[in-house]
């Protein structure tokens, strides 16, 4: 028996990236949602209800209140908006931060997926914390570069449209108050004890994105050198399909933050000497930061092999 789907808010960025890997595998049955009826609640309640997975691709509000809808309790739901990734009732969906997390994902009824700038940012920062090397009091920095459509159909219409704003040229630095949305999900699943400074930065180019940590090496435990945080985050994702470290270089190559592009792949590349590190999390924003990992997590979930349907 095929497994029943339904994505509500099928129609914005994520939902069709979504559908764009599932749309064709024989394994599901996607139910859709008419036009001309995506904002009856009768209808959104029926389709919610009769599926066994719903992905919900809705900002905040809508997220809360597409799970108050769901009565069927056999109904599991992976919810990509940011309303329920820090509660304690549902499991968040980053399987490569440990087999008991994986395990966790597998027997979820309610997943929280992670959030895009938050995936970079915890794919170097938490090993680091649960390995010993970066104190959970650490005044961490990161700034991450991500490409415009990780900003939704507004910006992508204002980065495509024929007269833009020459502004838009450039790279544009924002959430300048520093309390992104991410924030409290970086904070939870890293154990940092501080919120880290975080700063995104949005750049005239599709997809794809850049997260990078800046480490003193004197502050962390045993002041390891660049080339052995590269190790040890290597031996931490050795049996990854998804996460990779890239080989020390005592000066890698410039990094391009649409090298993944397309893909459900996340690079981990170390620089840096003996006094300083840098930690840069290579991905694609509509892929492992947002689509690509809500279709892994499903996979999990049903048990079956997490990489279908993304290679």
């Amino acid at each position: 028996m095929k497994t029943k789907v339904y994505i509500d808010g099928q129609s914005g960025t994520t939902g069709l990236q979504i559908y764009d890997r599932i749309g064709a595998r024989e394994d599901l049955d996607l139910l859709r949602i008419d036009e001309d009826k995506r904002h009856d609640m009768e209808e959104r309640r029926r389709l919610l209800n009769a599926a066994d997975i719903v992905f919900l691709c809705l900002p905040d509000e809508g997220a809360r209140e597409a799970v108050s809808l769901i009565e069927n309790d056999r109904v599991r739901v992976i919810d990509a908006s940011t309303a329920h990734r820090t509660d304690p009732g549902w499991v968040y969906g980053f399987p490569e931060l440990s087999r008991e997390q994986r395990e966790k994902i597998a027997g979820a009824r309610r997943l929280a997926n992670p959030g895009c700038h938050a995936t970079g940012l915890i794919a170097g920062t938490a090993p680091l914390i649960r390995m010993g090397i970066l104190p959970a009091d650490y005044p961490l920095t990161c700034y991450s570069l991500t490409g415009y459509t990780g900003g939704g159909k507004k910006m992508i219409e204002a980065y495509e449209a024929k007269n833009r704003d020459e502004s838009l040229s450039a790279p544009g630095l924002y959430g300048l108050d520093l309390r992104h949305k991410h924030l409290p999900e970086m904070k939870a699943v890293t154990g940092l004890i501080y919120d880290p400074v975080f700063l995104p930065v949005v750049d005239d180019y599709v997809q794809g994105m850049a997260s990078t940590l800046l480490l003193q090496n004197r502050l962390l435990h045993g002041r390891p050198s660049a080339a052995e945080v590269c190790q040890r985050l290597a031996d931490y994702y050795r049996n990854e399909h998804f996460v990779r470290v890239r080989p020390y270089e005592k000066k890698p190559d410039t990094i391009y933050a649409n090298h993944l592009a397309g893909t459900n792949h996340l690079e981990l590349i170390v620089g840096g000497g003996e006094e300083q590190t840098f930690v840069t999390a290579l991905f694609d924003n509509l892929g492992k930061g947002a689509s690509g990992a809500a279709v892994q997590n499903m996979n999990i979930m049903l048990g079956l092999d997490e990489t279908l349907g993304l290679e």
